[in-house]
């Protein structure tokens, strides 16, 4: 008989994200964006704090398929940062569902602490269609660069 495990990501604020990552030199952020989006629209900026985001695709560009071997990456850039199985690793995407699913596959890999940033970097689009203004990592007003 095989026993399923329910796995609940929690959804944190891209407010209450950035304070975490500040109280806990252990928790990490994993930006699962395509290299097109962290060149033309930016990176989290975690320098004031002495960190880095980690950059891991989700999903390949241009074909968009999910990456295979996403989990395997993810773990060896948390080994390689010091980040043990039981920190709590933040996801985030352009708007949360990208990352939502990364933070379920890494949750079942024994990353049982992951969290999906909720409205992601830029957030979901606004009257005029333009993104990162409503919701999100840059709408909070928090540090990103150009990557």
């Amino acid at each position: 008989m095989s026993s399923s495990r329910v796995i609940n990501i929690d959804d944190v604020s891209p407010l209450e994200t950035w304070a975490r990552l500040k109280s806990d030199p252990r928790a990490a952020l994993v930006d699962v964006r395509t290299r097109a989006e962290w060149a033309f629209v930016g990176l989290p900026d975690l320098t004031s704090i002495g960190r880095r985001a980690v950059p891991v695709e989700w999903q390949t560009f241009p074909d968009n398929r999910v990456d295979p071997n996403f989990a395997e990456r993810v773990a060896a850039a948390m080994a390689a940062d010091g980040i043990a199985t039981t920190d709590e690793v933040f996801f985030i995407c352009r708007s949360g569902g990208r990352s939502r699913m990364a933070a379920e596959v890494m949750a079942a890999a024994g990353f049982e602490r992951s969290r999906n940033v909720a409205d992601g970097f830029e957030g979901p689009l606004d009257d005029q269609r333009h993104r990162g203004r409503l919701a999100g990592w840059k709408a909070a007003g928090l540090p990103w660069m150009q990557g």
